[in-house]
């Protein structure tokens, strides 16, 4: 994320996602609230939501008014409709919704803001109960004011008649018996009395309630559908992100491998390379899902289901459930950790063992050690196998203990919750949306802990896929580079040329210096060790020298673009190499341009043409990774003929003849020397036929020059060239 390229690419997305989630879990935040609605108001109190009545009777207000001594908030909140008043047409559309306007005037409630009716509630709710009670002569209040009625006498009349001090001081007192009330038990006695006096008014309180439930439960799946449209949106989106993060990483991975000089190659390992492109920017595309789909929704469901419980008099639960999860994760932790950060060694050194043995096959076999590569195979996979099982275990306890610990909670949240419904402080669907919320806030803590396992392993992929990104080059790229000159197009020149490996005590190369000039052919031999193939390596900058200069056209090729200077340089490396493919395809490898025609010309210099036409398909003949469907003296001759396409202007041979018989090898450099007539070619070999024409070799020994001449001058000045040339030929022969 430091890197602002990078970031510049997600950032949009990521905040997309983000934006997502918050939504996504306003809707799963959502769900228990529904739930407790329908409960609580849809089918324990009728659909009804507010003490605050929509409509009063007008006998109904007026008493109620008297009760609550002329309240000017409630004098403002209600609307008188006088049923005189009104035309026939109007009467009968009201009398429709409240049937009692055809006997009695009515109060109707006005358009109030959230807060006022809050306000208003508040002050109506007391004065509400007690008139309903006094009306319906509730035995109760009877008992309390100690009041006697006849058959057809009424508590309220028997009140109104009372002198204004007796019915001031018997209201107060009986409006004082319910400031012992609790908030949650003033509210459902409020709600029955609203349900009284909708009764009254000739509202059908069962439809009202079925339609309170409709339309709540019509929401809840709004809601919900949202909420499913917004996840499968998110996860799409997450998917595609990481997808990205993959997609770019390995890009950018590939690109940094490719700019590598071989010391970077040697430094990480082709195994340990292979590893971090795939399976650890795998290990992060991963993360990546799970950190915006978990860490980023957790926290926002948590704190949102924590808000939500915040006022519940058991959220004392909440707390012994993080404890209990908390010293579970810990105790997991504390097993899993190091076992996720051995994780990716373990895979790197599989991969090692896997890739040594596939491609080492024939020498496994002629020595008859299957046995012993099966070992190591099964010691590393075991190893492997053994830690993932262990972490798999770890991963199937943690979900049954967490959901003991869910359990657990959820019996004791019903066993004190059902203390509190019988004290009056807690309603059923409060309880409900209670566990859904302490569930969730769990969930949350456990969702996360789970990313935490995963985490170690991801920081180490991330690490580790960062070392490639961070390594600084050894061969870098001049800033502004200089122009090769035409006139020394193909001249080659060592000017006293050491190299030294970075690990190494001493230096491979010492003091190199000689030319090399189009249309000749340069030539290297000497004992296994003696720099050859690593001199040759210095040209194309797979190295750089550490002392003295190298010059390619005239120019320092430190100074000179590394792509041009490549661009000049036909190399075919000890080891044939051929991609997947068809033969046409890697003949075409580095010239696109290449036509049918030249290309079977370049079959023929190389001698290929031979075994190309016995295929059945020719040029279109499948080549599978690495060449495995060819012989080693056919890879050479097709790496060869690839060279040749290029046309270059250097050409690099390093033991590049070494798989081919006599007679191929010197048809071979005869058709190569017409060719390339007009090249610079430079030839690496170990047997004296292949370079004995050439018109100069150079003797090297220890990284040192120590003979240069034609092959006669050798034979007269060189005695360890003179010993090479006897240990492979007759004395006639040379």
């Amino acid at each position: 994320m430091k890197n602002k390229s990078f970031l510049s690419l997600f950032i949009i997305p990521v905040i997309i996602i983000i934006a997502l989630l918050v939504v996504q879990a306003f809707c799963d935040l959502e769900l228990p609230e529904y739930t407790s609605k329908i409960i609580n108001n849809g089918i324990t109190s009728n659909g009804i939501t507010s003490s605050v009545p929509e409509v009063i009777p007008e006998s109904t207000y007026i008493n109620l008014l008297k009760i609550a001594n002329n309240d000017i908030s409630i004098l403002a909140s209600y609307d008188l409709i006088n049923k005189d008043n009104l035309n026939s047409r109007d009467l009968k559309a009201l009398a429709k919704k409240y049937p009692i306007i055809k006997e009695e005037n009515i109060y109707i409630l006005k358009d109030l803001t959230k807060k006022d009716l809050e306000e208003l509630e508040n002050k109506l709710v007391k004065p509400l109960i007690l008139t309903t009670m006094l009306e319906s002569n509730n035995e109760n209040i009877l008992k309390a004011l100690n009041i006697t009625l006849s058959a057809d006498e009424r508590l309220i009349d028997k009140l109104n008649n009372l002198d204004p001090e007796t019915y001031s001081l018997t209201v107060n007192g009986a409006l004082s018996a319910f400031d012992n009330l609790d908030d949650t038990m003033l509210q459902e006695y409020g709600h029955l009395s609203v349900k009284t006096i909708y009764e009254n008014v000739g509202i059908d309180m069962n439809k009202y309630q079925i339609n309170y439930i409709i339309h709540e439960g019509l929401l809840m799946l709004l809601i919900a559908a949202l909420g499913m449209i917004v996840a499968i949106a998110v996860g799409y989106l997450t998917s595609k992100l990481a997808s990205q993060v993959g997609f770019t990483l390995r890009n950018k991975v590939v690109s940094k491998i490719l700019a590598f000089s071989s010391a970077e190659f040697k430094e990480f390992g082709a195994s340990s390379l292979i590893t971090r492109s795939t399976n650890d920017i795998e290990q992060i595309k991963m993360f990546t899902v799970m950190l915006l789909r978990t860490v980023v929704f957790a926290p926002i469901m948590g704190i949102g289901a924590f808000i939500k419980v915040t006022d519940n008099p058991l959220n004392w639960l909440i707390a012994v459930a993080l404890i209990a999860v908390l010293i579970l994760i810990s105790i997991l932790f504390s097993f899993a950790m190091p076992k996720f950060k051995s994780m990716q060694k373990l895979i790197d050194k599989m991969n090692l063992v896997s890739r040594e043995i596939v491609t080492g096959m024939p020498v496994i076999r002629t020595f008859h050690t299957e046995q012993h590569e099966e070992e190591r195979f099964d010691e590393a996979n075991n190893k492997l196998t053994k830690t993932n099982l262990f972490i798999n275990r770890l991963m199937g306890v943690m979900m049954p203990s967490m959901m003991l610990i869910m359990n657990i909670i959820s019996i004791l949240i019903i066993w004190y919750g059902a203390k509190e419904i019988d004290l009056g402080t807690l309603q059923v669907g409060t309880l409900l949306a209670f566990i859904t919320y302490t569930m969730q806030i769990v969930m949350s803590f456990l969702m996360i802990s789970m990313v935490s396992v995963m985490l170690p392993r991801a920081l180490v992929s991330v690490k580790r896929v960062k070392e490639i990104l961070n390594k600084e080059i050894s061969i870098k790229e001049v800033a502004e580079p200089k122009a090769f000159d035409p006139k020394e197009a193909g001249v080659i020149e060592f000017k006293d040329v050491s190299f030294k490996y970075p690990d190494a005590d001493e230096a491979m190369l010492k003091n190199i210096s000689f030319k090399a000039t189009p249309g000749t052919t340069t030539a290297f031999i000497g004992s296994t060790g003696s720099g050859k193939s690593t001199l040759i390596n210095l040209i194309p900058r797979f190295f750089d020298a550490t002392e003295g200069q190298i010059y390619v056209d005239g120019i320092d090729i430190k100074e000179a673009s590394i792509k041009e200077l490549r661009e000049k340089i036909g190399y075919v490396p000890q080891k044939g190499i051929l991609f997947s493919g068809t033969i046409a395809s890697n003949l075409k490898f580095g010239n696109d341009d290449l036509t049918d025609k030249e290309m079977q010309e370049c079959a023929k210099i190389s001698q290929s043409e031979e075994f190309i036409k016995e295929k059945e398909q020719q040029y279109e003949s499948p080549i599978s990774g690495g060449g495995t469907n060819v012989s080693g003296g056919q890879k050479q001759r097709l790496s060869i003929a690839r060279t040749i396409a290029k046309n270059p202007e250097i050409y690099i041979f390093d033991d590049s003849f070494s798989a081919l018989d006599f007679k191929t090898d010197a048809a071979l450099r005869q058709a190569l020397n017409k060719h390339a007539a007009k090249a610079t070619v430079l030839i690496v070999a170990q047997r004296i036929s292949t370079i004995m024409n050439a018109d100069n070799i150079i003797v090297l020994n220890e990284g040192e020059i120590i003979g240069s001449g034609t092959h006669k001058e050798l034979l007269k000045t060189c005695p360890i060239y003179k010993e090479i040339a006897l240990s492979q030929l007759k004395e006639e022969e040379l």
